[in-house]
């Protein structure tokens, strides 16, 4: 009489790769992470805030394992404070830059400005300004930047409406809670704000490169995966696409 063969314990799904995504990434990311689920079985999931806060999560011990920061110096102060790293790069001690992001105006097409100018900065009728807060996010630091270049800083500074990151400082302008705002590229290309708005690109040389990059959570457990992703994230194709979405590659 034949044994019944033994039915063997199925393998243990493995953990997705956790990211930490700078908030300007909401819009991009999401086919990007599909894309590289579909190239390599390896499943992603992203968690968005600004990068100040995800900074901190990660100096608390949160579980990522990969973070990608919309500049440099937040990854930097995780590298500087030992918990991540760009091991396996060739300079270990500095963020993998991945991207460089835009600053826009953006108004509504029904609204007092529906094709938005550095003059729409300079309209006394310009009451509420959205900004990202900017010692929580980078896109707010480029803004305050931009508006100092343009000598607006001390006019405009009480009619900031501030937001928390990028995504939000979009919201605010998108509900008319705001009458303008100073948002990312990638947030102004997306389907929905093209549709129901317009925007200018702030000129680069008004405020310092939004150099974005990425750095591995050191006690990740799936730094090789960590490093598959990057790998992806800066091949010529996935670059393309970036710039599709209203980033600058890098490569």
């Amino acid at each position: 009489m034949a044994l019944a063969a033994t039915p063997q314990p199925a393998l243990a799904q493995q953990a997705p790769l956790r990211i930490a995504a700078a908030a300007d990434l909401q819009p991009v990311l999401p086919p990007i992470l599909e894309e590289f689920h579909q190239s390599t079985g390896i499943q992603a999931q992203a968690t968005y805030q600004a990068s100040a806060a995800l900074t901190t999560q990660i100096l608390n011990g949160a579980p990522f394992d990969l973070f990608l920061s919309a500049d440099l110096s937040y990854p930097k102060r995780l590298i500087d404070a030992g918990v991540a790293d760009t091991a396996g790069s060739p300079d270990s001690s500095t963020p993998i830059p991945y991207a460089r992001g835009a600053l826009v105006l953006w108004t509504r097409k029904d609204g007092h400005w529906p094709n938005p100018s550095l003059a729409t900065l300079r309209d006394p009728a310009l009451q509420r300004l959205a900004i990202a807060n900017p010692d929580r996010a980078p896109y707010g630091r480029a803004a305050i930047a931009a508006l100092t270049s343009l000598k607006l800083i001390d006019t405009l500074k009480p009619r900031f409406v501030t937001a928390e990151n990028i995504s939000q400082t979009a919201q605010f302008a998108e509900t008319g809670n705001a009458d303008a705002g100073l948002i990312s590229l990638t947030s102004a290309k997306t389907a929905h704000l093209e549709s129901i708005g317009s925007y200018f690109v702030i000129p680069g040389d008004l405020y310092p490169p939004i150099e974005q990059g990425a750095v591995i959570v050191s006690n990740s457990t799936q730094r090789q995966n960590a490093h598959k992703f990057l790998d992806f994230l800066l091949s010529p194709q996935i670059q393309q696409q970036l710039a599709k979405s209203g980033l600058t590659p890098v490569k």
